[in-house]
């Protein structure tokens, strides 16, 4: 067994990695993954790159003498800013074998919380539209009800680890429907001796005891009294996880509907497709499944972030059914998402007759991957897209399919013979916008022949024949001036802006931190310190409020609770609240009340947010 040694650190724009062997290797590739494509400064020689991946050779390694080989990141406009930008996933391959390097320290690290500042506050996040409190508490460590709206809630009680919110002997709980509150909407009125709800449906009732068992939480069952009045402020309230880009086992999935149905979240956005791979069985191309689920050495994606030797795995229908039931029961829809036309670089491997062999167009994505688009001017796209697309929304009873639909490389098509003669066919569509319009308005509207609505970034609203139409949602993500724009042509928005809501965002400039930085650095004051319509006209277009999880430098599924926790709870109180006034300070002591139920679950949270 051959004893490796890795350590790596930033240096200026440089990333200095020193390698060493206890045995004589010859001539090792040095294999790795950076966050954008790599470049060689000193000590090796590229051999290769496939967008972040790259592969350096080295000179022999001597053993017990260790190598320096100096990289950087190869487009100017990225630097390591953090430990998340170092080599990940690292090994070396010399002759027939493959050694694993050592890990370096991945995620965020861990802070002693302080203990949890006592108050009068009320607690509960996201807070209640209003909170009339009364004199007087009431002790209560269960509740006495036989109605089966809070089973869901009762059940989440015991996932977390905390006591269950149902018992014959508790505290008598009167659940009273009211036809004219809102669907969501309810109040509850803690009185010295019981507890009374009323609520607007079903989903009323389910809010309520969440809330209840939030308080219980909090106070430690000495529920002060007073008269809750609570309603949310939008119906889409969401977080979106990428599974694409690491892949997180269904029990990781399940885990974090459970997190967002503590903070009143409706809306799980599923991203197991991108570039790097296709995670979700389907019938109608397996071989995409197949050969992209897992990635390393020698297969079709290499070791892309973090990857290393070999690592992935897929989603069957067995899971999809066990994931819309588990989040059905906590009134949360899930919204599957595909890509179309760009981030598709696993899927045109796979079927590269989705690309015209006479384009030239020579795109390279933002990630730096050439090649990663399908065309929409070649009837094989269609032949394949179509059923996949169908296939994927029919797993999913929302009703609502995402295809991507951002990102789309500069010049792409523009040297594509195929699309120049759609153009020439087709009036109004002068340049990649129009043809990306026209292509996701076709796809749109195949799909609402079948009753599935589309959902898609920002970008869709592009091009001069208005972009995707059919009634699409799209999520403004750059920031907010897109989603204005959109809703001003007509589209409903759901505002996810990068800088407030994009939770693999590092919550610091700490070079000892973890995260990207690109749109900026999100600490937990940033989620909140925004307003959900920053313009009084397109207040009716905005659907809602969603949080963004992207998985580029995860390794491991439990790195991902952190970067969530507690920050999520400001995207949820966004999603619930819209723009009424929060007092931040207030704020802060509840979510560190709150962070006591993230540890009761074994959810790991960052306690530097709270200084």
């Amino acid at each position: 067994m051959t004893d490796l040694t890795f350590a790596a650190q930033i240096d200026g724009d440089h990333i200095r990695c020193r390698i060493s062997s206890d045995r004589d290797l010859a001539a090792p590739v040095f294999c790795f993954s950076l966050m954008a494509p790599p470049a060689v400064v000193a000590g090796g020689v590229m051999l290769r790159t496939d967008g972040g991946y790259g592969e350096v050779q080295l000179p022999d390694l001597v053993a017990g003498q260790s190598h320096e080989v100096t990289l950087a990141y190869a487009n100017d406009g990225y630097r390591a800013v953090n430990r998340a930008w170092l080599p990940l996933g690292g090994y070396l391959r010399t002759g027939d074998e493959t050694l694993p390097l050592p890990l370096l320290p991945a995620g965020v690290r861990p802070v002693t919380p302080a203990p949890a500042a006592p108050g009068d506050r009320l607690g509960l996040i996201p807070p209640p539209r209003s909170w009339a409190p009364a004199r007087g508490h009431l002790e209560a460590a269960s509740f006495a009800t036989a109605s089966p709206l809070i089973a869901a809630a009762d059940a989440l009680a015991v996932r977390c680890n905390l006591p269950p919110l149902r018992d014959a002997a508790g505290v008598p709980l009167r659940l009273t429907p009211d036809p004219s509150m809102t669907d969501g909407a309810y109040r509850i009125a803690i009185g010295p001796g019981d507890i009374a709800v009323t609520h607007g449906g079903a989903a009323g009732a389910h809010y309520a005891a969440i809330s209840l068992l939030m308080l219980r939480a909090v106070h430690g069952a000495h529920l002060p009294c007073g008269t809750i009045d609570d309603a949310p402020a939008y119906g889409w309230r969401g977080q979106h996880l990428d599974c694409a880009r690491h892949f997180y086992g269904l029990d990781t999935v399940l885990r974090l509907v459970d997190l967002m149905a503590l903070v009143k979240m409706n809306r799980f956005h599923w991203h197991f497709s991108d570039d790097e791979s296709f995670r979700l069985e389907v019938d109608c191309l397996p071989e995409l499944w197949r050969q992209t689920a897992l990635r390393g050495e020698g297969r079709l994606i290499p070791g892309l972030f973090g990857g290393g030797m070999c690592a992935g795995g897929h989603y069957s229908k067995a899971d999809v059914a066990r994931l819309v039931g588990h989040a059905g029961a906590l009134f949360i829809e899930v919204l599957p998402e595909i890509e179309f036309p760009a981030h598709a670089l696993g899927l045109v491997r796979v079927a590269p007759q989705t690309r015209d062999p006479n384009d030239h167009s020579g795109e390279v994505s933002v990630q730096g991957y050439g090649g990663n688009v399908m065309n929409p001017a070649l009837p094989a796209t269609w032949d394949l897209i179509v059923p996949l697309a169908l296939e994927v929304a029919e797993l999913f009873p929302f009703g609502m399919l995402h295809l991507g639909a951002d990102e789309l490389p500069p010049d792409t098509w523009s040297g594509s013979p195929a699309v120049a003669a759609l153009r020439a066919g087709q009036p109004g569509l002068d340049g990649r916008d129009d043809v990306l319009g026209w292509a996701l308005a076709r796809l749109a509207a195949r799909l609402g022949e079948r009753g599935i609505r589309t959902a898609a970034w920002e970008e869709a609203a592009r091009g001069a024949n208005g972009g995707i139409g059919n009634g699409a949602l799209l999520f403004s993500w750059t920031g907010q001036q897109a989603g204005i724009d959109a809703a001003r042509a007509g589209y409903d928005i759901v505002m996810s802006p990068a800088q407030h809501v994009y939770l693999d965002m590092a919550h610091s400039s700490d070079p000892d931190d973890w995260g990207a930085a690109w749109a900026a650095f999100v600490g937990l004051d940033d989620t909140l310190n925004w307003s959900v319509v920053p313009v009084p006209d397109i207040a009716d277009r905005i659907a809602g409020v969603e949080g963004t999880f992207w998985s580029e430098f995860t390794t491991q599924d439990h790195e991902i609770e952190p970067m969530l926790a507690p920050r999520i709870l400001g995207v949820a109180t966004k999603g619930w609240a819209g723009d009424a006034p929060v007092d931040i300070a207030g704020f802060r002591q509840d979510a560190r009340a709150v962070c006591d139920i993230f540890t009761a679950m074994g959810w790991t949270w960052n306690a530097a947010c709270f200084g």
